[in-house]
């Protein structure tokens, strides 16, 4: 199935841009401090970092594996994700949500 182009193709397919050769990135909430940085850093054409429930996520579907995540991040708990699974059905619901891009 093809891709329609851009955040919002991914945002309905749940599929990752399939150009991307670079692994996307997790967050370790049990070192995340909850300072959201890293989600005000993630670009909006990608829009992947998201406020779920307590948690920071990243949606590994949005991820394209920038990093421009990673230097705002105080506590260095962001990692690449080489084997990374699709996000849960759960996490979908917070770009709707949550979604600091509209």
């Amino acid at each position: 199935m093809a891709v329609s182009p851009g955040r919002a193709g991914r945002l309905e397919s749940h599929q990752r841009n399939e150009k991307w050769k670079l692994a996307p990135f997790r967050i370790e909430m049990d070192e995340c401090i909850n300072c959201d940085a890293c989600l005000r850093a993630c670009p909006p054409q990608l829009g992947a970092i998201f406020n779920h429930g307590i948690d920071v996520i990243i949606i590994p579907e949005l991820c394209s594996g920038c990093g421009k995540c990673l230097d705002p991040c105080p506590v260095d708990c962001i990692y690449e994700d080489p084997e990374w699974k699709p996000a849960s059905e759960d996490w979908w619901t917070a770009p709707d949500f949550d979604d600091p891009y509209k």
